[in-house]
């Protein structure tokens, strides 16, 4: 789920060690790579939460790049960067949002197991990409925020994998709504907290 750091991208100017560089570099494609997986699993299975879920691994693969490219960058280009990323961040939250609303008018029951294994490798993923950074949390605010993004992530594939056994016990699409429509709107507020940051940020 998305929080604070995630969102705003928080970076500083000191120069990351390159170990720590290959290991943002691994964290980017994994996140990507598995935004790619849930959007695709999650149109197939009829399934809200993974578009939803899909939503926070596009925003971390984005703060991840961000936080490779912006040590070279100037406070305005970061500035742009961070609005682009909030701009589309919000577009998908409000497209998962639209798919909620049409699934329940559709009354469409999403397929669980789907949603049970794609949560599973998402969280594996997650817990992968915690244990790599897991020697920088200590350190700055950027190095601390990446690893934080990846280990409270989880709690978001973990609540996937409820909402599949809760459409498995009761045959309901409820909790597949229920979850997409909680991360979609923390995805919302972080999408318009970091588009107000970086708006005042290109204000000269």
């Amino acid at each position: 789920m998305a929080k604070d750091c995630c969102a705003s991208g928080c970076s500083g100017n000191q120069q990351q060690p390159p170990r720590y560089r290959k290991i943002l570099w691994i964290a980017l494609c994994i996140n990507f790579a598995m935004f790619v997986v849930e959007v695709i699993s999650g149109v197939n299975a009829n399934s809200v939460s993974l578009m939803a879920d899909a939503i926070d691994f596009f925003g971390d693969a984005m703060n991840y790049g961000i936080s490779l490219a912006v040590l070279s960058m100037s406070v305005m280009w970061r500035a742009r960067a961070a609005l682009c990323k909030g701009l589309t961040m919000g577009a998908f939250g409000l497209l998962v949002l639209a798919s909620a609303i049409w699934s329940f008018k559709q009354g469409k029951v999403p397929e669980p197991y789907t949603m049970g294994a794609i949560g599973m490798l998402a969280l594996i993923a997650n817990v992968s990409v915690a244990i790599m950074l897991y020697a920088y949390r200590g350190g700055d605010a950027n190095m601390q925020s990446v690893w934080l993004c990846s280990r409270n992530d989880a709690i978001g594939n973990v609540a996937v994998m409820l909402a599949a056994i809760g459409v498995f016990g009761s045959g309901s699409a409820w909790p597949d709504l229920l979850v997409a429509v909680i991360m979609a709107s923390l995805g919302l507020t972080a999408a318009v907290r970091v588009t107000k940051k970086s708006l005042a940020e290109m204000r000269p």
